[in-house]
């Protein structure tokens, strides 16, 4: 399979402890862009000059 740090060659069976990465290097790159936030899922939230919650409430 292609490791999704690098794009290398990995091997994804029990052989391999860093699966689906290819090495510890790829883990660990992963690691830290989910401890930065680098991965981020778009969330809707309102302009800052608007209060949180419902607007009907205010």
């Amino acid at each position: 399979m292609v490791c999704p740090g690098c794009g290398g060659p990995s091997v994804y069976g029990p052989g391999n402890p860093f699966r689906p990465f290819c090495s510890e290097r790829c883990k660990n790159i992963d690691m830290g862009a989910w401890a930065s936030e680098d991965f981020r899922l778009p969330a809707d939230t309102p302009p800052d000059d608007l209060l949180y919650g419902d607007p009907k409430l205010h």
